[in-house]
């Protein structure tokens, strides 16, 4: 394996294994009755699952000669995720003081979609803008819903965040298997 098949490999892997992380998460934060309930759960086993899958890929091509680590990319992709939990977190702070706190997860949603841009130049992936903006219209589609609507804002950004976050790892994962 050349270092750049090893490297966009382990990347495909650790994206899976994070990104599956994450969509489970996702689908944990709505309270929803059955069969969404149900629906919720079979999406957080099924990004799970795709999480180990990507933990496997990533472990297995450790070995794999991926070339020298690049530190200052290192340390940007650290302030971009280090700036992304100040940001939610104090937002979170915010709304929940204001009485607003069952807003507190279309903020993080927008948040999230918004760190994609950042992240897509310094890990080469383009497609994690439009990961990003399909996130952020999440977030809009989650705030309009909870204000015009009785459906929980939270139902629609855990579900919808969840769903493209799992693809994503999927799409993650089965291009890793190819390489």
């Amino acid at each position: 394996m050349s270092v750049v098949e090893g490297r966009l490999r382990r990347q495909d892997g650790l994206g899976a294994l994070y990104l599956g992380i994450f969509a489970t998460v996702w689908f944990s934060v709505p309270a929803a009755e059955q069969p969404l309930r149900g629906a919720l759960l079979a999406g957080s086993v099924a990004a799970l699952l795709t999480a180990v899958g990507g933990g496997i890929v990533t472990a297995r091509s450790r070995g794999a000669e991926t070339g020298p680590r690049d530190r200052a990319a290192g340390r940007r992709y650290l302030l971009i995720v280090v700036a992304e939990f100040a940001l939610a977190g104090l937002g979170a702070v915010a709304l929940a003081a204001a009485g607003w706190s069952e807003f507190v997860p279309v903020l993080v949603c927008a948040v999230v979609g918004l760190h994609f841009f950042p992240l897509a130049p310094l890990l080469g992936d383009p497609l994690l803008r439009p990961l990003g903006v399909a996130i952020c219209a999440v977030a809009l589609a989650g705030l309009l819903t909870g204000l015009a609507t009785g459906v929980s804002a939270g139902l629609v950004v855990g579900t919808g965040t969840g769903v493209l976050l799992l693809g994503y790892a999927l799409r993650a994962l089965a291009r890793a298997a190819r390489g």
